[in-house]
């Protein structure tokens, strides 16, 4: 049902400077595999063979990695090292990866409006690679999406509980309990302060969005820090028809963050060894 996963992926990736000078924070490797690799491979779970890529100046690597390297592969040809290709290998032979730039960091709302072209007519997943997630034993949070998706036809949004101290980093939903873990979305915030908050229920780096969204972006104006932010055109949405948040099964890291990298590389270690 939902075909295309949009990647925004033209962040300068500033808190982990001097690293991401040359490199983009979405190569960054959790033991030895990229963070846009890891989502990519969850977006391919929920169905999605078609991924969207938003880049910026410098970011060329994204597209080098899901492609041939053909010295490379001539050197391993044979070693036991050519095993280490398999996965990524195996994304490329069933997905196709497309590519624009945003020319200015204007918000995610305006990376994902910028993506237009790439997605068309139809609804999409959107996953921002340094939020990692993993379900141990069970689906990964966007094929969890998708099955929701497949029930009520609507945007949907991923939350999970976050400190109180914590809510002014997120966007942030009010909703009524619909279902276990489904929330009927009435009021979002974004990185609102502490007594601001409507509640601790803060979104996360997964969406599904109905094509709808794009005519909403387009007149959605600046918001927090002179921005377009997505959070403000689904709360548009919100109030116009059904827009829902839900609490998934898994765990996140924030790779965004420096303590949240260092977290994910030990678990996803010690999950290898």
């Amino acid at each position: 049902m939902i075909n295309k996963c949009l990647f925004p992926a033209a962040g300068y990736g500033t808190r982990f400077l001097p690293a991401t000078k040359a490199m983009p924070k979405e190569m960054l490797p959790i033991v030895n595999k990229p963070l846009i690799q890891y989502g990519v491979e969850e977006a391919m779970e929920a169905g999605c063979t078609g991924m969207a890529i938003v880049t910026g100046r410098g970011k060329r690597a994204i597209e080098d990695h899901f492609d041939i390297s053909y010295e490379l592969e001539h050197q391993i040809n044979g070693t036991h090292k050519e095993q280490q290709l398999e996965g990524i290998r195996a994304l490329m032979q069933n997905c196709s990866f497309s590519y624009t730039r945003q020319h200015e960091m204007k918000g995610l709302g305006h990376a994902i409006y910028t993506a237009q072209t790439l997605i068309g007519n139809e609804p999409f997943c959107v996953l921002l690679a340094d939020d990692l997630c993993i379900n141990r034993g069970g689906r990964g949070v966007l094929a969890q999406m998708v099955e929701l998706y497949a029930k009520y036809q609507c945007c949907i949004v991923a939350i999970e509980e976050v400190a109180l101290e914590e809510v002014h980093k997120y966007g942030v939903i009010l909703g009524q309990e619909m279902a276990k873990g489904v929330y009927q979305v009435q009021n979002m915030v974004e990185k609102p302060k502490l007594e601001e908050a409507p509640s601790n229920l803060a979104v996360i780096g997964r969406y599904i969005l109905t094509p709808d969204i794009f005519e909403v972006l387009k007149h959605t104006p600046p918001g927090k820090n002179n921005e377009i932010q997505i959070t403000d055109a689904l709360l548009q949405q919100a109030q116009d028809k059904l827009v829902l948040a839900y609490k998934f099964e898994g765990k996140r890291y924030d790779c965004g963050s420096v303590e949240g990298f260092i977290q994910a590389t030990n678990d996803f270690y010690q999950l290898q060894r």
